[in-house]
């Protein structure tokens, strides 16, 4: 993926939207997968949180423990916008990281 080097969050959730569409991937965008927790998107049982900057660690963290305690939830993918160290799994599911500030080296086509 490749995404201009200072978004705003809603640019990046309307690039994740239209990456999944591209690849007729089927999303639900601000998922209620509980009365009181919403997450970023949902792809079948795996949700995808996307944060800013460089969010906490300990922040995200408590906040995917506790979508991955719903037991409808099998994964996650956080895609955030600068490198952080989080968990390869939480509750026993996997947890996949997308760092974009790796992503924005040298583009040759």
């Amino acid at each position: 993926m490749r995404i201009k080097s200072v978004p705003q969050e809603t640019d990046i959730h309307a690039f994740i939207a239209e990456a999944l569409e591209a690849h007729n991937i089927s999303f639900i965008h601000e998922a209620r997968i509980s009365p009181h927790k919403r997450a970023d998107f949902l792809v079948g049982s795996v949700i995808i949180e996307i944060k800013k900057g460089r969010p906490s660690p300990a922040a995200l963290s408590k906040q995917l423990y506790a979508y991955l305690a719903e037991a409808s939830i099998t994964g996650a993918v956080v895609i955030t916008q600068r490198s952080i160290k989080l968990a390869a799994a939480i509750n026993s599911k996997p947890v996949k990281q997308i760092a974009l500030d790796r992503l924005w080296g040298i583009y040759l086509p």
